[in-house]
C-alpha cells in the first residue's frame, strides 16, 4: 500500500512530533543529569565519583538499548512508544530518596529507553520525511535534542536559584518528559509512523558493508571523544566560580548550539557528507582542548559552542550517511551506530578515572579524546576518497 502524498502541514506535523521525541528521549533522558550534577551535589553532597557512576549507568543502558534495538523484528514505532515512556518512568524515579543502587537503575533505564527513540525516530521519521520530500526537515527534527538540552538546563538553573532540591527538580523534568510524549502520540501512531522506515534513494555501494564498519567505528570515536566535556562542563564551571547565577548558563548555551547547528545543515548540502562530519570533529577537538588552552570561565563557554554547536551536527550528518548508504537495512546500522557511539561514551568516562586514580591530571583524559576525534576526522576522508575511487572503477 503507498503513502498518500502529504501536505506540506503534515510535514511540519511529522518533524515537529520528532523533534518532540528527540527533546525529551535525549535532552531529559539523556543529558539532563549533566545540569542536575551541580545540584544534586550542592544539595545531596553528591561526590564526583558517584556522578561518574550514575553517568556511566545511562551510558551503559544507552549501550543495551542500541544493542536490542538492532535485533531483528524490532518495530521503531514500538521503540518510539516505549522508549518515551520509560523516559518520563526513569526520570520521576530519580526523585524517589532510594539507595544509589536504585539511581543507578533509574539511570540505566532512561539511557536504554532514549536510545530505542533515537534509533525508532532516526528510523521511522526521517525515512516518512524523505518519502514526503522533506528531508530538508530533517534538521528541524534534531534539533529537538538541543532544544531539550536548553529546556532542561533552564530549568536546572532556575531551580537551583530559586533553592529547589534535587528530587523537585527531577520531577518537574519528569512532569515535562511526559507533557513530551503525550504530544507525540497524541495523534495516534499514524501521526509518525505511517510507511516502511526504509530509505527509499539508498547509495548505489549500499551493499559495502565494509565501509558502514568504518562509519560505524568513526561514529564510536565521535562518542569517546565528545562524552568528557559533554559530561564535565558545568561541574568545571562551578569549580571556577562559586556563582550558580554564572556557571548555570553553560549546559543551556552547549543546548542552544546543538539546536541552531541542525537547522543550518542545508547550509552543508553542497559539501561531501563525510566531509562535512569531519570538519565538524575538528571543531569539536578545538573545544575539548579550549579548557585547558584558555582557562576560565571564557574558555569554557567556547568550548561549550564549539563542542555543542557540533555534536548534533556529526550525529546527524552520521545517521544521514548511514540511511543514504544501506538503504533498507537501515535500521540495523543505525542501531550499531548508536552502540558504538554508546561504547565510546561509557569508554570515556572510564579512562578519565582510570588516568586520575593513576595520578594523571583531568587534560590528559581531554587530550586523548581530542585526538580519538583526529583520528575520526582523517579516517573519515579517506574513506570518502576510497569510495569515489569505488565508484569510478564501475
Amino acid at each position: 500500500m503507498t503513502t498518500p502524498p502529504a501536505t506540506p502541514s503534515s510535514k511540519q506535523g511529522i518533524a515537529l512530533r520528532g523533534l518532540v521525541a528527540l527533546a525529551v528521549a535525549m535532552g531529559i533522558g539523556r543529558f539532563a543529569f549533566t545540569p542536575q550534577l551541580p545540584v544534586m551535589q550542592a544539595d545531596l553532597g553528591l561526590p564526583l565519583s558517584v556522578g561518574g557512576w550514575l553517568a556511566g549507568a545511562n551510558y551503559l543502558g544507552y549501550l543495551v538499548g542500541a544493542v536490542l534495538a538492532g535485533r531483528s523484528g524490532a518495530c521503531p514505532a514500538g521503540l518510539m512508544r516505549w522508549g518515551l515512556g520509560l523516559v518520563v518512568a526513569g526520570t520521576a524515579g530519580m526523585a524517589v530518596s532510594g539507595t544509589l543502587v536504585w539511581w543507578l537503575a533509574m539511570r540505566f533505564i532512561a539511557g536504554a529507553a532514549s536510545a530505542w527513540v533515537l534509533v525508532g525516530t532516526a528510523s521511522v521519521v526521517l525515512a516518512r520525511l524523505a518519502e514526503f520530500e522533506g528531508a530538508r526537515l530533517d534538521g528541524v527534527v534534531f534539533a529537538g535534542v538541543g532544544a531539550g538540552i536548553t529546556l532542561a538546563g533552564l530549568v536546572c538553573h532556575a531551580g537551583l536559584l530559586a533553592g529547589m532540591r534535587a528530587a523537585s527538580l527531577w520531577m518537574a523534568l519528569a512532569l515535562l518528559a511526559f507533557a513530551g510524549a503525550w504530544f507525540v502520540w497524541s495523534g495516534g501512531p499514524s501521526a509518525v509512523a505511517t510507511g516502511t522506515g526504509a530509505a527509499p534513494h539508498a547509495h548505489s555501494d549500499s551493499g559495502n558493508t565494509k565501509g558502514a564498519w568504518r562509519l560505524v567505528l568513526c561514529y564510536g570515536l565521535f562518542g569517546f571523544g565528545y562524552i568528557l566535556p559533554a559530561t564535565y562542563l558545568p561541574s568545571q564551571a562551578r569549580v571556577l566560580l562559586d556563582a550558580p547565577a554564572l556557571f548555570g548558563w553553560v549546559w543551556p548555551i552547549f543546548g542552544l548550539a546543538a539546536a541552531l547547528s541542525t537547522l543550518a545543515i542545508t547550509l552543508l548540502a553542497r559539501w561531501p557528507r563525510k566531509h562535512a562530519w569531519a570538519a565538524a570533529q575538528l571543531i569539536m577537538a578545538a573545544g575539548v582542548l579550549l579548557p585547558i588552552r584558555v582557562p576560565g570561565l571564557f574558555g569554557l563557554a567556547l568550548a561549550a559552542l564549539c563542542v555543542g554547536g557540533t555534536f548534533m551536527l556529526i550525529t546527524l550528518l552520521g545517521l544521514q550517511e548511514v540511511r543514504h548508504r544501506l538503504g533498507s537495512r537501515a535500521r540495523e546500522w543505525l542501531a550499531a551506530m548508536t552502540a558504538a557511539f554508546a561504547i565510546g561514551q561509557l569508554a570515556g568516562p572510564l579512562i578519565a578515572n582510570a588516568l586520575l586514580g593513576a595520578g594523571w591530571p583531568f587534560d590528559a583524559a581531554l587530550w586523548l579524546a581530542a585526538a580519538a576525534l583526529l583520528v575520526s576526522s582523517s579516517l573519515l576522508v579517506f574513506t570518502h576518497h576510497e569510495d569515489r575511487r569505488i565508484r569510478r572503477k564501475e
